[in-house]
This record gives C-alpha cells, structure tokens and sequence, in this order.
C-alpha cells in the first residue's frame, strides 16, 4: 500500500511538471501574439505588458529547474522518467529564451510605434502565427511523446526561414529606394529576425523530443 501511495504521488508530481511546462508554453505563445498585436494596432500598452510578462516567464523557469532537480535527487528516476525530466530542464532554457525574445521584440515595437508606418504588415502576422505554432506543437509533442508531430516542427522551421528571407529581401529594397525608410526598416527587420529565432527554438524543442522518444540524436540532418 505504501508503495502505491509512492508510486501515485510520483505519478501526480510528474503530470504537475507536464502542467507547468504548458503553463509556461502558453505563456510566451500569448507573448508572441500579442507583440505583434501591438505592432500591427500600434497598441504601444500592449508592447510594455509584453515585455512586463517576460518576468513571469522567468519565474516559471526558476520553478521548473527547482521541480526537475528535486525529482532527480528525491525520486531517482529511471528509463523514460529520467530522459523526460532531463530534457525538461533543458526545454525550459529554450523557452525562457523564446519569452526573452518576445521581450526585445516588443521593445522594438514600442520604438516603431512613435513613428509613421512604413508599410501595411502582412508577411511578419503570418511568421508570427507559424512560429507560434511551432512552439505549441513543440511543446504537445513533448508531453505526448509524440515523435511524428516532432518532425512536422523541424520541417516547419523551413517556412519561417523562408518567410524571413523575404521580408529581409523587401526591407532592404524599402532602405536602398528610400534612406529615410531606414531606421524603421531595421527594426522591422530586428522583429523578423526575432521571430525566426523564436522557431529555431522550436526546432531545438522539437529535437529533443526526437531524442527522448527514438534515442536519435537528428540535429541538423531534417531538410
């Protein structure tokens, strides 16, 4: 019986660290949607509430590590236990850095937004919407054990880059044609790059679900 109560409170311990993992997900997903929110309405409150709530992203990180690390020690975990606990603690890192992201980006917002618009936003709502969604499927994929869906992130990452490559493209011809263009032109392009990070991060989560369900280390080999 005593056993069991063990068993059942590990198990309980467990699904809490699933929870806050997508806690935390969600948070830096309203993060990335409300930045660029904030840039298309040019709702500067909205850009200071982002870059607010990267503090809490911080604190969900702190927690995490501090949950992981007492697993590790209290609960010896063992086969698929360990590798999932592991590899949370490094996942949280990549999150932490998505929010990180989201912050800067917002910051750059807060910058534009005291100036004209250069031009209508169309491209970067839509990097943002599929890197948000990266990050999400990152994170199911992780807290299912589902490789497959894995995958689907880590060829995902080459729409992104894509997508980045054209605005880049279409801000440097806006700075080439027009020199007083080019100082909202960079920010905008510091956003674009912005959100291409975010879903290399993504990618890094992706990738290590791979890991924890095939045991295949596949960095760099997904076209």
């Amino acid at each position: 019986m005593e056993r069991q109560h063990i068993s059942a409170a590990y198990d309980a311990e467990l699904h809490a660290l699933r929870q806050q993992l997508l806690a935390m997900g969600g948070l830096v997903e309203m993060m990335i949607a409300d930045a660029i929110r904030a840039l298309v309405d040019r709702d500067t409150p909205l850009a200071e509430r982002v870059i607010a709530i990267d503090h809490e992203v911080n604190g969900h990180e702190v927690t995490i590590d501090e949950k992981c690390l007492e697993l590790l020690a209290l609960r010896q975990p063992a086969a698929g236990d360990l590798r999932f606990i592991t590899l949370a603690l490094k996942i949280v890192t990549d999150l932490e850095r998505i929010g990180d992201q989201c912050a800067n980006l917002a910051k750059r917002v807060r910058e534009i937004n005291t100036e004209p618009p250069l031009k209508p936003y169309i491209d970067i709502p839509r990097m943002a919407q599929r890197s948000s969604l990266m990050v999400q499927e990152a994170l199911d994929a992780f807290v299912r054990g589902d490789d497959e869906l894995a995958v689907k992130v880590c060829q995902d990452d080459q729409l992104v880059d894509e997508l980045n490559q054209q605005i880049q493209r279409e801000l440097y011809t806006y700075m080439l044609e027009d020199p007083s263009a080019i100082s909202r032109a960079m920010k905008l392009t510091y956003i674009s790059k912005s959100l291409e990070r975010i879903a290399d991060h993504a990618t890094n989560i992706a990738e290590m679900v791979i890991f924890m369900v095939k045991g295949k280390d596949i960095r760099h080999t997904i076209a």
